[in-house]
């Protein structure tokens, strides 16, 4: 073997992936078809439950001092949650991808990874021991497993000719990345009586330290084939159709077409094979859900490969990765869904939509609705399927971050094991057998006892008789 994973692609997915497969002290290597790393963000929000798990990894805080990224407010079909904004620990930021993924690859190479950049996958074969993949330039690369981050047109989804469902594309919309004159507004959604529509969002600062924005923008005759550039006298075209003469093109620095198209892997797992982030599912991007998807795959499969690797994974543990974080990416397309149709993107301005549309936003005025729907957007709401749920209201969610008195069980996660928190110390001698994969603490007089995964969601928590079947369950045999 070459080496015990490989990764293809170095987008947001693959390099957190490494990033927790070098923490579980996994050999990785990670390669990516562009000679390059892309100056482009194809997204710019990080959600609370992406940003909790830098946190749990020591990573939010470096990830946060590497410019302005200003607090957002979510919404949902352009309508604002307000409501929301202040409900988690770490509420939604704009944070460009291309800043993530500079801030990832650097951590890498900091450890002494660095991504093989310029290498094009050609070929795939996998076997009972490993999977074998060939590049363009003739290198070859044997590896344990092989999990495919190379985005929506992913070559490894190709190769394994895997079916990937759902709907085309219908229409597209423009995305650009613009300064502005005349935007005061940090995130607005406005639209025009004819249709036209347009979103802003912030993306931080440019070096020189002048506010940039993401911009979207539909309606009437808008729909064009992505293969048609965008111009400049487009975008002003488009904003002068919402905003008249009020906001002003001073500068366009990317921008492409968009389409609608909804589509998931209808498999995660292939062998050895594995699908992740836009490989495994796309969709238009609202509200940088594909982003922060991607990077919850990612830190789901992380520690399940470490755990295959290092020998003491139980049997079902990698096929709990696509029972997991399937219906996560399906309920996002679902979602997204709704949206775009509640948005209008084409600017039909349908009376019997735009009355519903009216109805929903009355609606969402309501403190459940925003909750619930803060809950679907931001990640905290994700509750996965485990044994022992039932009756359980923490087993199966994103841990509390309980302060333990010296550190916060948040903390305690940075080491990329699992985590009992045993503030009486009544499960020491069964935790005992595990402790070369579960780190166990007594401190947190307040803290209900519960056993927490190393991706950071809680397996156990209450009956003391369920401790010892759950540890077996997600951390294998003892020794």
């Amino acid at each position: 073997m070459d080496t015990e994973v490989l990764i293809v692609g170095a987008g947001p997915t693959g390099l957190t992936l490494a990033n927790e497969l070098r923490l579980a002290d996994v050999p990785v290597v990670l390669v990516d078809k562009l000679s390059q790393r892309s100056t482009l963000s194809k997204a710019g929000g990080v959600q609370s439950r992406t940003q909790q798990a830098f946190d749990q990894r020591g990573l939010l805080e470096p990830l946060l001092a590497t410019g302005n990224h200003p607090i957002g407010t979510a919404h949902f079909a352009g309508v604002t949650l307000a409501l929301t904004r202040d409900r988690h620990r770490y509420p939604w930021r704009s944070i460009p991808q291309v800043v993530i993924e500079g801030f990832l690859e650097e951590h890498l190479a900091a450890q002494d990874l660095h991504v093989r950049r310029g290498h094009e996958l050609t070929g795939l074969a996998q076997d009972g021991d490993g999977v074998t993949a060939t590049f363009a330039s003739g290198a070859v690369v044997r590896s344990r497993y092989l999990v495919a981050a190379d985005g929506g047109h992913s070559t490894v989804r190709s190769l394994l000719k895997a079916e990937f469902l759902g709907r085309p594309g219908t229409m597209t919309t423009v995305a650009a990345d613009v300064r502005l004159d005349g935007c005061e507004q940090p995130m607005t959604h406005a639209r025009s009586e004819d249709g036209h529509w347009v979103s802003l969002f912030p993306l931080g600062t440019d070096p020189q330290g002048r506010p940039l924005h993401r911009l979207a923008l539909g309606g009437p005759g808008r729909s064009l084939p992505r293969e048609v550039p965008v111009t400049e006298d487009e975008i002003r075209d488009g904003l002068r159709a919402v905003f008249g003469s009020q906001v002003r093109l001073l500068e366009l620095r990317y921008a492409r077409r968009i389409t609608n198209a909804a589509l998931q892997a209808a498999k995660y797992r292939h062998g050895r094979v594995f699908l992740a982030g836009d490989a495994a599912h796309v969709h238009l991007p609202l509200g940088a859900q594909g982003m922060n998807t991607g990077i919850q795959d990612a830190l789901n499969l992380g520690w399940k490969l470490a755990a295959a690797v290092h020998g003491w994974a139980p049997g079902h543990l990698l096929d709990t990765y696509h029972a997991e974080r399937h219906p996560v990416a399906a309920a996002v397309l679902h979602n997204v869904q709704a949206q775009s149709l509640l948005m209008d993107l084409q600017g039909t301005r349908d009376p019997d939509l735009m009355a519903f549309k009216e109805l929903f936003t009355a609606l969402t005025q309501l403190p459940a609705v925003q909750y619930h729907l803060d809950d679907m957007l931001s990640g905290m709401g994700i509750r996965y399927p485990m044994p022992g749920a039932e009756g359980q209201s923490l087993v199966g969610l994103p841990a509390p971050d309980h302060d333990l008195g010296s550190t916060r069980s948040h903390e305690l996660l940075r080491r990329g094991r699992g985590v009992l928190i045993d503030p009486d110390d009544r499960f020491a001698d069964v935790a005992a057998p595990w402790q070369d994969r579960v780190d166990r603490t007594g401190q947190g007089a307040d803290a209900e006892p519960m056993l927490i995964r190393p991706d950071g969601y809680v397996c156990w928590a209450g009956k003391p008789d369920d401790l010892e079947p759950a540890l077996g369950h997600w951390f294998g045999e003892p020794r």
